[in-house]
């Protein structure tokens, strides 16, 4: 009788295994087709987003944006104007963005072009950007002093 159980048990066994085996392989044949389908989603998003952004600066300069009287003065920025700027003071860039109120490392990605000034910023830095080399000094002085 031992044996009439074993053999059926192992019998059993290789049933369930042979069954569990045929689960899985459409399991996982359908995850990595979900997987395809899923990565290629997320490629058709990232250029539907695009070109979305790419239409909505489109549109906003179509619209026309107000007139330099309406906003105010307006300020252009140049990373190498910065550099040049900042070399022609004779300050570091930790010096310079504490003139602007930013920090130097901000100063270094402006002129790198890496990033580019907010609006308060820039209107920080259009204010600095009129000062000579004696007027940055007697500021950096004043601010150490504080």
């Amino acid at each position: 009788m031992a044996n009439f159980a074993t053999a059926l048990k192992e019998e059993i066994r290789r049933l369930a295994r042979k069954e569990i085996r045929a689960a899985t392989t459409t399991t996982k044949s359908s995850t990595a087709q979900h997987r395809r389908d899923i990565a290629e989603l997320k490629r058709q998003v990232r250029t539907l987003t695009k070109e979305v952004n790419s239409l909505r600066r489109r549109e906003q300069n179509r619209a026309g944006r107000p007139e330099a009287s309406e906003r105010g003065t307006t300020v252009r920025f140049s990373p190498s104007w910065v550099r040049k700027h900042r070399d022609r003071l004779e300050v570091s860039a930790a010096d310079y963005g504490a003139l602007v109120g930013v920090s130097g490392l901000t100063i270094y990605n402006w002129e790198k072009g890496k990033t580019k000034p907010r609006e308060k910023q820039l209107a920080a830095w259009a204010a600095v950007r009129s000062l000579g080399k004696r007027e940055a000094w007697k500021r950096l002085e004043a601010m150490d002093a504080q």
